[in-house]
This record gives C-alpha cells, structure tokens and sequence, in this order.
C-alpha cells in the first residue's frame, strides 16, 4: 500500500551520524579531564543513605544541573498537558549563548580514550549491602594490571582488584547485592555496573554519575579482559584500522594531482558526503580549530587530518559502546558477533552466517571488510541506521490483518469537512482536501452538498462563511484518487441540502463519473453483519438518507441531517444533548436514495431501542460531546453497540477553529469512524496518523479481539487491567538525538538547543502515561540522554506509543519533533526513530536513537521476540475472579473451571519463575532472553584450558547441563536453576493440554445457557439491577474462560521458543553435546498429540469465584 509521505524511510546508510558534544551535565567530564565527575543525574546522594533531592558529590556545582531525573525526582518534573510545555513550575537558570562550535571535552570514540579516563580516575559510588553506599575514587593503575579505589580503611594492596581475575561485566543492577539494598529503586539502571571477579565470582558494584561514565568504565574493562597486558599493543596497532583504510581510499580519489592534500571546501564536501546531517559550516569549523591548533597558515587538508576530523564529527560514543561489547575482538565484528547481535538484541528469526554476511556487504564501505566478512564501526553505524532498523515493523508496511470480517469489526481512517484547508467557519474550501486525505490513505470522506448558481450544488459548510467548490470537480477527484493509497471501500458521508431539481445533477454526476465503483447492490433482510472490506474493494459506499421501501414514487420526505445548522445553534445556545436540535424534513430523490445501501444514516435514540430495532447497515451519527456522555455514562453498552453497528462520531459544533477531539476517547468504546479535522495539526492528528500507519495505511484497523467477540466483557472505562487481556512491559530507553532542527520561530537563543525527550503512552486510561528525560544543554546536534522508563501496557492492541522532542525554554518549551507508532508495530532492539515535524513532514537526518524490549508479552505477535518472561514480584499468587450469577445451573457449569484455572496459573508461573531466577544467575535482567543468557554464563562453563565444563546435551528434547568433571559451587547453583527452567517447561508442555481441554470444555457448557439466559435469571427471581448484573457477570466469565486458554496456548508457545533458544546458544557457544541437525522445540512440537485450538482471545492471571454482587 502507499506509504504516507514515504515517513518510514530513513537516511541512505552511508550516514555516520552526528558530532557527539556532551556537555558537562550531559555526558561528565572525560578522556584526561577526569579529575572528579561532575554531578550527573544518574547517581545516589552524597550521603551513605539514598533519598531524595540533589545527587551531587563533594564541591560538585549546585542549582538545577544537580537536580535528578532519576525514579526518586520524577515528582519534581511537571507533566505535559500540551504540545508546549507550561514552564512555570521550572527552576528559574541562565541562559546562555555559545559561540563555540566544538565543546571543551574530548569525546569517547576508541579504546584509547576509555583506558586513559580510567587511568586518570572517577568518582563512583560503591554499593554494599544494607542499603550502604560509599563514595570511592576509582582509577586503573598506569601498567594496567590493577584496579584501585580510595580512601579506604583496607591496606592499600587489599584495597584492588587485579584485572586477569575479572571474569565479567555486567551492566545494570544485575547482581545480588543490587538487588538486596534498600536503595534499588533509586539507582539508575544505566549508571549501574558490577565488576565480577575471583574464583568465586564476587562482585564489584559500582554507580556512576552519568549512564556515560558508566559506559566508559564497562567497555574500557571489557577491553582489558579480552588483551590483558596487550592492550597498549591492540590499542596502537588498531591505529591503521579498517577505518583509516577506507577513508584513505575516499581520499585518494578526491586528489586526483597525487598532491596528498585537497582543499578545505573540497574536504567539508566529503564528509558532508559520508555525513549528510551535518552542517558545512560545522566541519569547516573543525578543519580551522585543527589548523589553529597545529599554527598551520595553509588552508589545504591532509589525509591524515581529514581522517581526524571525520573521527571527532562522525563517531557516535553511544554506537562505539555497543559495538564493543558484541565484538569478540573490540576493534570489528566477524559474521559471528553479527548474528549474535541479531538474534540476541534485534530479535531476528532464523539467522544464518549468510544472512551476516550480506549485511556486511551491504553496509561495510570498506573493502578488506567486505573481502574478510568483517563489519567495522562505520559499517555497524551504518546498518543501526538503515530502515532496516526502524523502530516501525517492516510485516506492518503491508496489509497483514485479517481483512474478511465484516466492516464493522474495523476501525476506519476518517475525514471531517474534508474540503476544508483551515477554520470551519470562515476558512476557504478546495479540492486538494480532499486529494490529501484520500493520499494519507483516509476512507471516509465527507460532502455537506447545497444548492449553487447555474444548477450545479456546490460543497461547502452550510450556515457559514466557508467558501465553496463544485460538486463536480470533487466527484472527479474522488474518481481519481479513491484507490491510489488503498483498494478497500471508500465511504462518501453525502449530508444533502439539495433542492430535488439539483439532486437530479448529483445523481448524474455520481452515476457518470463513478459509474460501476458504487455498491449499489441491497442488503439482504436476514444478514446479521456488513460485507468485508475484502468483498468490498474497489467499491464507493454511499452514506445518507434514504427512503422507505415501501416509497414507490420519485422522491420522499426524511429528516434534513445539517451539521452546520448545529453549529450555528451550539454558538448562541449551549446545550449538550444531541436530540435539542430540530431537524427539519426535505424532499430526498428517490434516484440518489436507491445508491445509498449499507450505510443507511438513522438517528440514534438510545442503546436499548438501537439492540432492538437497528439493522446492521443503518449507521448512527454522534455529536462528540454527546458520544462522550455516552462513553462516560455507558460504557459496556457503547462497546456493545459498535459489535454490530457502524458509529461515527464528528467534532463537537464549537470547535469552530477545526481544532480535532481525542480519537482514542472514542476507538476504546469500539466507535469505527472518528471523523477528524485533515487541516488541522497537533497531537490528535498524530495519533490518528500514527495509529493508520499499521496494516499497511490501508486505512482499516481490526479492532481488538475483546471488542468483537459478541460475548465479551471490556468496559471502556477500565483503570485496571483488563480481563482476558495479558498486560505487557514495554521498557524503552532514550539513548541519543541525531541533528535536531532549531525550532520554527525561536530566536532567543540563537543556534542553541537544550532538548529533552518525552515518552508519552496513549491508550485506555489504565495505560495513559508520560516520561521525560533529563535536559541535555546546548546540544541539539547529538544529545546523550541515556534514561529508562518502564510501562505496564494493559490492551496492547489499543496502546500508541508517542516520542516528542521540545526544547526546554522557561518562557515556553518549543516542539522539535515527534514520532508516533502503534504498540502492535515496534521492533524490539536498537532502532532509529525518524522524527516528523508539527505538520507531519520528515524532518531529514532527525533521529531518535532508542532500545525497546517487550516482556510478558502473549498476546499474538512474533514468539521469537515477544515471548519473553519476566516475574511480577514477590507477592501471593493472583488468580482471575469469575463472578457469581445468582443462577444455581449455570454458576455450578463455572465453578467446575476453578480447578484448571488454578492449574493453568501455577504451570505459567512456575515456568516464568524459574526462567527469571535463572536470568538473575547470569547476571542479566528480565528483559533478556535465554539465548542472551546462554552467551553471558558461556564464560563460566569453560575452564582455562578453554575446555568446557558444562555441556548441553542435545539429544533429548529438553537440553540437559552435563558436568565435564569436578564443578566449583558456583556451577552447581547454575546446574540445579537451569534444571528448575527445564522442570517447569516439561511439566507445562505435558500438563497443558489436559488442562487446557477441561477449561474449553466449561466454557463449551456454559455457552449452551447464552441464549436461555434472560429465561433462565427470571425463573431463579433475578429482576431490574441483580438481572443486568447476572448477564454482565455471564460475558466476564466467558472472556476469563477464553482469555486463560489464549494464556497457556502461548505459554506453549514460550516454552518451545526457550528450548529452541538454549539448542542455538549451546551450538554457537560450543558447549553442545550431540542435536546439531535441529532445534529442541521443533521436537517438543512433533511430539505434541495436536496443536491447541484457543479462541482468539487474550487473559489475565486467574483468580478464585468470588461474589461480584457488591
């Protein structure tokens, strides 16, 4: 399908990236400035006890770049209501404007840089158990075989650890220690770090001030570990790397005289070249700052000082770290690391060696890399920044869903007074409206038709000052552009205030230019549901007035439906009920009637005569603000309501600026069709955008299985989490921003930009939510933020997930960028994010350099990178309610579901439980999978002679840890965890299905009570309140019943996923004993008597009957 604005491409992949410019508050001193860190944001206080207020460190600078951003200051950040932040709550600072173009620091980009900040030492916090934390100056001794720490009451040679005993580091609180101290939760995850060492893997752990300090002590000691007492010798001979290569060869071709230096001009051009976000006058900067430095007169460029200047304005630390730590040798990655990467981190199925390779050819400029199956940081910068690592997920660039339901199961991508480009009172209508919308990939436009000169209606907002446009020329538009972005069905909204003379010109016009795409075809009287958008592509829906049947002449009288009328109404009276407005009658032509057929407008009275009386194609119109009375005062019925009907819902009359309503207010009670204002940018459009970008912009979304099934329990209300519907962790951390624009009409500050990042949450109001980062100052070319934020999504297939840029000004935070996207349709891993600017246009080379890990996450999706387990805290064990009835013969068909409910619940938890105690025994957090913990406990099981000491033993269809020979402790502990992971698993994959089939057999029974119900409550007494109650209660039990078969049918899926994961991880580690021809779960699949069946929806833990009456 078309793409909007092709808004899912990214840069070309020869970008490198920006200048990373940390400033003091952002990123800490480094290289051999480090005399003591700076006060960061990601530390614990000064004192032993972790509290709140400012984390500084002694004599560090007070004021508002000491305050935290951590999880213990989140109060003190005011929260967004708006686009533009209200900035009074700020802290009054300086602003400043500087004329430098480079800062004062020197960036960490190679290994060099790391091991000399080491060397000159950095303040870290020590944590110890009971909540102590001891400030300590680290530094690594000038022959690099010790790390020290002072002052200490140790003697000084107590008071080290030597480097050849470290056996890992980890990242983040992952040990023990940090997960025992009081002060867990008021501890940075990306300032956290532990050094484990000796034989009995004691650790080490450490917080930084800044996630950058951080990152420079981890791969500084990883590079360490890997070359010992070579790393001088590694660090100088990498010197004449991959990189200088390359560039020397770019280099050459642009001197063509040989004369070993081009022209300054020449050398700002080729590296804007590599480098397309970069400003000229940026890197001409760099080359005079070069030159001056060096007292060089010549303007001329060499090689080598091109090369430097490409390294200092084209090395991303953040991308330097990570390449570090999945590289085996520090300096590339070989096809191994790469699918490791890809796998572990990106989430990929079905990597091979192949498929590294072609990526290494594809992204690696240089050519011994290419020859040697090697990728060098360039080429793996280039890659993180290709669309192949777009956050959006490519499977959602086409139409995925299932698109033969009937129309009514689909939300639809809808346009209000489409021929309007501004105001709905006084702005001027045109035709590109509608060209723009029907291009965005919209499928319900709108026509308010009225009488013109020369017998030919004109379009315009009646009772208005809007300008007008032929019907005609619309009509031809239409014709033109109805399937250009989406072949499924165009509905034309026809409010006509035609004289019957006119309405014979509308009819021809439609007749002639539309001809045979119209669905003029009748429904059929027994049809329960519309057609499918499948059944209907390529056709126009007329929605409008039509006549009786039983008309048998030319024309006939219905109700006038005048929108317009309503607004002028709504300007001098204020009243809020839909019905106030009298609606006066007209002729309709019974010509233009006949081609209205599915989509028949009616006027809603209320739910209990509309589940009576409406049929499946008559469509119902609300006022937003009396849809959101219903909303509020009717949830359950309104979500019911729009099971079978169509609902369209347009903006409330006083919205005379165009101004749009929040969609997600309406599609979480079910309503298909929210008419929103094209014209009118801001966040509402973005999320109506962003949430039509999924299913390939074809403009229908299916809705969540919770508001199709018929019997189903969802209120659109819900502050909790939702039964039969698993909640998901997202977790998202904000690494960097590439090459932010200045904001359109500021100047104040010049040039300087101080952004900051929200991550905002759209969905139900269980999941509504916000996060911001820290301020990065005056640095809008590549910000470090480096944060975390965790969200508990309760209807991931309602949820949005909304990144915005602003620039923090205590007069008015000004909008950078943004980005919106469907929870449905994130990629896990490290990905890019392209931001899009207040009107929806790209903004170039303007990225959001983030990483997304899912967990818990059952509810449909890829298994492979979204079936990952996390633990949901030390607390009694939840089971789902099922509500009594009151009706003796149905309540006793529930209740013998109690049992497997039970069953099923502690099989799913026993099995994540023991995934999660293995995870903390690797050292890795819940966001991990196995493979990743495989790779991590690798080191472990082989001996100095590299000989293992474990194996798995591929044969069976669980893998089993055998002892090669006598094992340490530590090693024993690993033995009887991972056996707990393959208990659990067996016992669930050989359990479920039994149990599985015992809960579709109660659900199976009490479905045979539905349509006897109503009989059935009154003969055991149930009137007025108690009999709504008892069916409420019926629907509740139903969605628990189905969503706890959808639960165990993807914890299956999980196991089989975690199986496989050990057999590629034992094979790629070499630790493998035997099964190298295929993976474990493809066995536990074979092995299966059948596949279960469970109904297409999704649950919640269970829990025991209980009364719901009160």
């Amino acid at each position: 399908m078309a793409e909007l604005g092709e808004d899912e491409r990214l840069p070309p992949f020869n970008h490198f990236g920006g200048s990373a410019e940390p400033s003091d508050e952002a990123a800490g001193k480094t290289h051999c400035e480090v005399v003591s860190v700076l006060n960061g944001d990601c530390g614990t206080p000064e004192d032993i006890m972790v509290g709140s207020g400012s984390l500084g460190t002694p004599g560090g600078r007070a004021g508002v770049e000491n305050a935290s951003v951590g999880p213990d200051a989140k109060s003190e950040i005011p929260r967004r209501s708006s686009i533009i932040k209200d900035g009074r709550q700020r802290k009054e600072r300086k602003k400043t404007v500087s004329f430098s173009s480079m800062p004062t620091e020197k960036k960490i980009s190679r290994a060099s840089d790391c091991i000399s900040a080491m060397v000159d030492g950095t303040e870290l916090k020590k944590v110890r158990s009971n909540s102590r934390v001891y400030h300590r100056y680290f530094l690594l001794d000038a022959d690099m075989q010790s790390l020290r720490w002072e002052p200490t009451k140790k003697e000084s040679e107590k008071a080290k650890i030597d480097v050849k005993s470290i056996k890992e580091v980890r990242t983040g609180k992952n040990t023990d220690t940090f997960r025992t101290n009081g002060t867990y939760d008021q501890i940075s995850e990306d300032c956290a770090f532990s050094v484990i060492f000796g034989e009995n893997y004691e650790s080490l752990d450490l917080v930084a001030n800044t996630a950058d300090v951080a990152n420079i002590w981890v791969t500084g000691l990883r590079y360490l570990i890997s070359y010992g007492k070579h790393t001088l010798n590694m660090i100088e001979s990498s010197q004449n790397n991959l990189r200088s290569s390359w560039l020397s060869d770019f280099f050459d071709e642009e001197d063509e005289n040989n004369s070993k230096q081009i022209a300054i001009c020449a050398a700002v051009q080729l590296i804007k070249k590599l480098n397309s976000g970069l400003k000229n006058m940026k890197i001409e900067l760099k080359f005079k700052e070069l030159h001056k430095a060096k007292d060089k007169i010549c303007s001329d460029v060499t090689k080598e000082e091109f090369i430097e200047v490409f390294h200092d304005l084209c090395t991303r630390p953040e991308i330097y770290f990570l390449f570090v730590q999945f590289s085996s040798n520090k300096e590339f990655l070989d096809s191994k690391d790469l699918m490791i990467f890809l796998e572990a981190e990106q989430g990929m199925a079905q990597v091979s060696e192949n498929t590294s390779l072609d990526i290494i050819q594809k992204y690696e400029p240089s050519k011994e890399g290419q020859l040697k199956g090697w990728l060098s940081l360039d080429g793996f910068s280039n890659y993180l920044m290709s669309p192949e690592c777009h956050i959006f997920d490519p499977e959602q660039k086409s139409v995925c869903q299932d698109m033969n339901q009937p129309v009514t199961h689909y939300y639809i991508n809808a346009s209000h007074n489409t021929y309007l480009i501004e105001d709905q009172f006084r702005g001027p209508s045109d035709v590109t409206g509608y060209i723009r919308a029907l291009k965005m990939g919209c499928r319900c436009v709108e026509l308010d038709v009225w009488d013109g000169p020369d017998n030919e209606p004109v379009i315009y907002t009646g009772h208005t000052m809007t300008s007008q446009i032929v019907f005609r020329s619309v009509i031809d538009v239409i014709n033109k552009y109805a399937f250009v972005a989406s072949e499924f069905p165009l509905i034309l909204c026809l409010e006509n205030h035609c004289s019957l003379k006119q309405q014979k010109v509308m009819f021809q016009h439609l007749k002639k230019i539309l001809g045979d795409k119209i669905h003029v075809d009748p429904p059929k009287p027994e049809d329960c549901y519309l057609p499918s958008p499948s059944e209907l592509k390529g056709k126009i829906l007329l929605k409008g007035k039509k006549l009786d049947t039983t008309c048998t002449s030319s024309e006939g009288e219905v109700t006038d439906e005048d929108e317009g009328a309503e607004m002028s109404q709504r300007m001098s009276i204020d009243s809020t009920e839909q019905q106030t407005t009298m609606h006066k009658k007209f002729q309709l032509l019974k010509d233009l009637s006949d081609l209205v057929t599915l989509c028949k407008s009616v006027e809603f009275k209320d739910f209990p005569t509309s589940f009576q009386n409406q049929k499946p194609w008559e469509l119902c119109s609300f006022n937003e603000v009396f849809a959101t009375r219903c909303a509020c005062d009717f949830p359950g019925d309104f979500v019911n309501y729009n099971k079978k009907f169509l609902a369209r819902v347009y903006p409330s009359p006083m919205r005379i600026d165009s101004s749009n309503m929040n969609p997600q207010d309406f599609w979480k009670c079910g309503c298909q069709i929210v008419a929103m204002n094209y014209q009118t940018p801001g966040l509402m459009m973005d999320l109506n955008i962003g949430w039509f970008r999924q299913n390939g912009n074809c403009g229908y979304v299916l809705r969540p299985a919770i508001m199709r099934e018929q019997v189903s329990y969802f209120s659109a209300n819900t502050k909790d989490s939702v039964p039969g519907v698993s909640p998901q962790l997202l977790h998202i951390k904000i690494i960097s921003g590439q090459n932010f624009p200045k904001p359109k009409g500021s100047g104040a500050k010049g040039d300087v930009l101080d952004p900051y990042v929200y991550v905002e949450i759209h969905g139900i109001p269980a999941d509504c939510a916000e996060q911001r980062t820290k301020t990065v100052h005056q640095n809008g070319d590549n910000p470090l933020f480096d944060e975390s934020f965790e969200f508990q999504i309760n209807l991931p297939e309602l949820a949005m997930v909304r990144f915005v840029v602003l620039d923090d000004d205590y007069i008015g935070d000004e909008f950078i960028g943004q980005y919106t996207i469907p929870f449905e349709c994130l990629q896990p891993g490290f990905r890019h994010v392209p931001l899009q600017s207040l009107t929806g246009e790209v903004l170039p080379h303007t990225l959001l350099f983030v990483h997304v890990a899912i967990t818990n996450r059952r509810g449909g999706g890829k298994p492979h990178k979204r079936g990952l387990s996390v633990r949901k805290g030390k607390k009694s064990r939840e089971y789902a309610s099922m509500r009594l009835l009151q009706i003796k013969t149905v309540d006793d068909v529930f209740k013998t579901a109690l049992l497997p409910l039970r069953e099923a619940t502690d099989l799913r938890e026993n099995m994540q439980n023991a995934i999660v105690s293995f995870k903390e025994l690797c050292g890795l957090s819940a966001v991990a999978n196995l493979k990743q913990c495989i790779l991590a406990l690798s080191p472990r099981l082989t001996g100095p002679d590299n000989s293992p000491l474990l194996v798995f033993n591929l044969n069976d269809q669980y893998p089993n840890l055998e002892p090669q020979g006598p094992l340490p402790e530590v090693l024993k502990k690993v033995i009887s965890t991972y056996e707990m992971v393959i208990q659990t698993s067996k016992t669930l994959l050989e359990s479920s299905e039994g149990v599985y089939e015992r809960i579709q057999q109660t659900q199976r029974a009490a479905m045979e009570f539905h349509e006897k119900l109503h009989q059935l409550a009154l003969k055991d007494g149930l009137k007025g309140r108690k009999l709504h109650k008892a069916l409420e209660s019926f629907t509740w039990n139903i969605t628990i019943l189905k969503g706890q078969e959808d639960l165990l049918k993807h914890a299956r899926l999980e196991v089989q996923e975690n199986l496989k994961q050990i057999h590629y991880a034992a094979l790629t580690c070499n630790l493998s004993k035997g099964g190298a021809g295929g993976g474990s779960s493809g066995s536990s699949e074979s092995r299966s008597r059948r596949s279960l069946e469970a109904i297409p929806e999704k649950a919640t833990a269970e829990e025991e009957l209980t009364d719901e009456e009160n």
